[in-house]
């Protein structure tokens, strides 16, 4: 079956059938994902692709921009009749490597038609960070499209969506091809023609809400009977939705996308009024300020969890005693205290969350990032603004929920790229049914890491940060300092400040500027103080006097809670055969040790079972954390499929 005719077969809103799996599926599905699979390498099969696409090339040569998109107009049809079989692949790539030389000036190297083909093909390309997956991605993109396939590039972020969508679009436009770009500034009435365009770029998480919706205007799944019905009586129809359906996503990043945010569920909610509730929230504050931690309640730092004690609960019930309401009862009661609990003790200014012109507003943990239209769910929004003095938001009603896990399997196909696949490729086949294969790079990496420094505080640790970056600035080297919060890297700026360090700083209080310090973070000796937002599709490109200094240096100052956060910010250094070096440094006071390591801040101790300390204890805390996000993300996984068959039986969308 061709391409195209596999994707007209799923109706008018096409999408993936979910199957649903017996208790045996699900009791395997576990070790699948635990322990892993091997890396497949098909290194056959892209050299010959490479050999064939390198034949094909020698056509367009010397074709002009006309000449290319009537060869693009020419492709079409057999792509839509015959499918991707490997001589219509090769033209293609071919066709799309001479129209990216003919109008942005960049060819295709042999890695990134290997990249291609993988993705193409439905797997995940592991390639190594700066090896060029933007243009690997217009590869696989521009034949589906060609062929009559919509095609999502998904990304991680506004930015990368935005920057990749402008950079590849005149491309794309030579062949012919529509390019959308879908971010959170897009109006809901724009958003339907960015996604009719051939390859839309957006983020995961607008991609998913728009589907959400999709799917509460559909009351449900797609139906072609009641499509017919509602085009005919004028309505419903397609009137109304954002998605032509799910076809082929291509997901940059995966392992953040489908493995790091999947441990949340995305949740579409309409706001209620709460006037009421507010006196509530203040009561419930106060009344936790009383409860003492051990005796009355314990915090799961690991889980993000506060659990109340049995004595919790009895001296929970005598400082609510004479309180009407939801204090009367004794399962409301408890939940208003475990949200008072968690805005108290879980959730930080400045961490979690900015107070941005008397708003709370949500700093995702993956990309440091502001989310402004998203809120936590049961309350707790509204709990933090009263912490913090801010007008009390409505609460939010949950309309529909879906997890990442759910949502992307029921693309029809389903790629991905990033360069930190190995550790969840089990993961990755687990759940997703994707393989993932290792593609080599271009020029050999000469990336220096130093070992692990670890201090006793963090004190210590923030000094030692500090000579260290005076010492490659004084060599002439630009260096990027990565930090965990907004908090920190705020602290480290003042440090820096002090020490008369001429900086830059990013952070999601200055997201605006992103793109601005972003390109002057490559000049000799500057230096960049950010968050996660520096870490991911972040590409400094180095001036020469930089790189005769020995490129730049990277300072990763608290180690992440998986190693994978940690070598995506390595890579921002030594890309393509350029020379770079990365320094760690951590302390016993460090958040992955007080919550992963069952430690008292400053010293060294006993892990279960082990005695450890230095290096090995952080790499224990490390996989620790990695092991309770990943049954995290099962628990996710196994509650979507529970609360998806009670809503179906009782007839609501999700």
């Amino acid at each position: 079956m061709s391409a195209a005719a596999e994707i007209l077969g799923y109706g008018f809103y096409p999408e993936r059938l979910e199957k649903r799996e017996n208790w045996l599926e699900r009791t395997l599905r576990h070790p699948a994902m635990w322990v892993g699979r091997d890396i497949g390498q098909g290194s056959r099969r892209y050299e010959k692709l490479v050999r064939d696409v390198n034949a094909e090339g020698v056509k367009f040569e010397g074709l002009d921009l006309e000449g290319l998109l009537a060869a693009a107009n020419a492709l079409r049809p057999a792509l839509k009749r015959e499918g991707f079989t490997d001589e219509l692949v090769a033209r293609a790539f071919a066709l799309v490597r001479a129209t990216a030389q003919a109008t942005i000036g960049m060819r295709h190297y042999d890695v990134q038609l290997a990249g291609g083909w993988v993705l193409l093909s439905g797997r995940v390309a592991e390639m190594e960070t700066g090896e060029g997956k933007t243009l690997t991605a217009t590869l696989p993109a521009a034949t589906a499209a060609l062929a009559g396939i919509p095609v999502h590039v998904v990304t991680v972020n506004d930015y990368l969506a935005q920057r990749d969508a402008e950079e590849m679009s005149v491309l794309y436009q030579a062949l012919g091809l529509t390019v959308g770009c879908v971010t959170h500034h897009v109006s809901p009435h724009e958003r339907r023609p960015q996604y009719d365009c051939d390859i839309t770029y957006c983020t995961n998480k607008d991609v998913t809400f728009d589907y959400l919706r999709d799917r509460l205007r559909l009351k449900g799944r797609p139906r072609p009977l009641r499509h017919a019905l509602g085009k005919v009586t004028g309505q419903g129809g397609d009137s109304g939705l954002n998605l032509r359906g799910l076809h082929f996503a291509i997901v940059d990043e995966v392992d953040s996308v489908l493995v790091d945010e999947a441990r949340t569920p995305l949740i579409l909610s309409a706001e209620t009024d709460s006037g009421a509730l507010e006196r509530i929230y203040r009561e419930a504050l106060e009344i936790v300020a009383q409860l003492k931690e051990g005796p009355d309640f314990v915090i799961e730092h690991q889980r993000t969890h506060i659990r109340i004690t049995e004595d919790g609960k009895k001296r929970l019930g005598e400082l609510a005693a004479g309180k009407r309401g939801l204090w009367t009862g004794p399962n409301r009661r408890e939940e208003l205290a475990r949200q008072a609990l968690s805005a108290t003790h879980l959730f930080h200014r400045d961490q979690q969350y900015l107070v941005v012109e008397g708003k709370v507003q949500i700093v995702d943990e993956f990309t440091g990032r502001v989310m402004p239209d998203r809120s936590w769910e049961r309350g707790l929004h509204q709990m933090i603004e009263v912490k913090e003095g801010c007008e009390l938001t409505g609460q939010r009603e949950t309309l529909a929920r879906i997890s990442y896990q759910r949502f992307f399997r029921r693309y029809i196909r389903l790629a991905g790229m990033t360069g930190t696949a190995k550790e969840i490729s089990g993961e990755l086949w687990g759940v997703y049914r994707l393989k993932v294969m290792r593609v080599p790079t271009r020029k050999p990496v000469q990336r220096k890491i130093e070992p692990l420094q670890i201090f006793d505080t963090q004190a210590q640790k923030w000094e030692a940060v500090v000579a260290s970056i005076r010492r490659e600035h004084e060599k002439g080297r630009p260096v990027l300092v990565g930090t965990r919060s907004v908090q920190a890297s705020e602290t480290l700026a003042a440090m820096l400040a002090e020490s008369g360090l001429d900086h830059r700083l990013l952070n999601a209080r200055q997201d605006k500027e992103e793109a601005d310090i972003v390109a002057q973070a490559g000049k000799p000796g500057w230096i960049t103080v950010a968050t996660n937002m520096a870490g991911r599709g972040t590409d400094i490109k180095l001036a020469p006097e930089s790189l005769a200094a020995g490129g730049l240096h990277v300072i990763v100052t608290e180690l992440s809670e998986s190693g994978r956060v940690d070598r995506q910010l390595f890579g921002r250094c030594a890309r393509q055969g350029d020379p770079g070096s990365c320094e760690i440094f951590a302390s016993y006071e460090d958040d992955i040790i007080t919550r992963y390591a069952s430690l008292a801040p400053g010293i060294a101790g006993k892990a279960p079972g082990k005695d450890l300390t230095g290096p090995a204890l952080f790499k224990f805390a490390q996989r620790r954390a990695e092991r309770i996000h990943g049954m995290m993300r099962q628990e996710v996984l196994e509650m979507d499929d529970y609360l998806g068959d009670l809503l179906a039986f009782a007839g609501r969308p999700e």
